[in-house]
């Protein structure tokens, strides 16, 4: 049995090969010599969070409605910020990233909410929301939240 017989290749015809080739594989079938991609990719996977949120045939707001939610609260919060409206401003980023990981948590499809592992979005978002929250809430002048120990921390860093 030839080759061309094994790959279920007519005898005659040429195999064209798009990406860097080596020696034959068992059947026959030159193979990569890269790990590297394709220059031209046809065959990718969607984005982990594509088309989660509602049925494939809705409207691309409807599906992404979780990203859309909390990134309208934190350009409203943008918003009240350049306003002088800092404080208020701010807590509204925060409150929206902890809205992000409330629904990262309790929705099992958030579209493009999801960016990574369901843990690791529900902490990341959290994290950066409660410093968010805290850090408007001690800013000066009048601190609705004052931390003793780090204004002895700043005084001794200071002097």
């Amino acid at each position: 049995m030839s080759e061309a017989e094994a790959s279920g290749r007519p005898e005659g015809e040429e195999v064209t090969v798009r990406d860097a080739i080596s020696a034959p594989d068992a059947q026959g079938e030159p193979r990569r010599t890269t790990r590297r991609f394709p220059l031209f990719t046809r065959d990718t996977a969607r984005p982990e969070g594509g088309g989660r949120a509602a049925p494939g045939d809705a409207p691309a707001p409807a599906r992404q409605w979780p990203i859309l939610t909390v990134l309208s609260a934190v350009a409203l919060g943008l918003l009240l910020t350049a306003l002088d409206v800092f404080r208020v401003g701010t807590i509204l980023i925060g409150a929206a990233l902890l809205a992000g990981a409330v629904m990262r948590w309790m929705l099992p499809s958030v579209g493009m909410l999801a960016v990574r592992s369901r843990f690791t979005d529900m902490v990341t978002y959290s994290v950066l929301g409660v410093a968010i929250v805290l850090l408007a809430l001690m800013v000066q002048p009048n601190p609705v939240l004052v931390i003793p120990f780090l204004d002895d921390t700043l005084h001794f860093t200071v002097r």
